[in-house]
């Protein structure tokens, strides 16, 4: 057998992909992404792991300021306009001082709407047009 046949035959298939998302605060941060709707699986050691559906991201208790201020999530969804009412209706801006962008489409086929969380990290909702 070659050495090529080998690596083909290899196990490379990926089981989850999640991203470490800093928090300045990482309590308020918590009580923020439950409020949003997602579950907080676990927590331990500075690290919370939650889930929303079957996608899932780690908020680390981790806070550099241009980090947070330059790190951006997309979240692709199936209604846009449902997202942002739900958000809206959340007063998530009041309560923790965040932002919530109108609803725009862009040159690139997609709508969306931008949520800055309590951190400054910037979340991009989006959907196919």
């Amino acid at each position: 057998m070659s050495q090529h046949s080998r690596t083909i035959m290899l196990n490379l298939n990926v089981i989850s992909l999640k991203p470490f998302i800093p928090a300045k605060d990482f309590d308020v941060s918590i009580q923020f992404y439950k409020r949003l709707g997602f579950e907080l699986k676990s927590q331990d050691a500075g690290i919370a792991f939650f889930r929303y559906q079957t996608y899932t991201f780690l908020l680390q208790d981790f806070y550099e300021p241009q980090h947070c201020e330059n790190y951006m999530m997309h979240l692709q969804v199936a209604d846009v306009n449902a997202w942002h009412e739900h958000i809206l209706t959340l007063n998530l801006e009041q309560e923790f001082n965040c932002k919530v962008t109108p609803i725009v489409t862009q040159p690139w086929g997609m709508t969306e709407f931008c949520l800055l969380d309590p951190s400054k990290v910037l979340w991009r909702i989006a959907q196919n047009n």
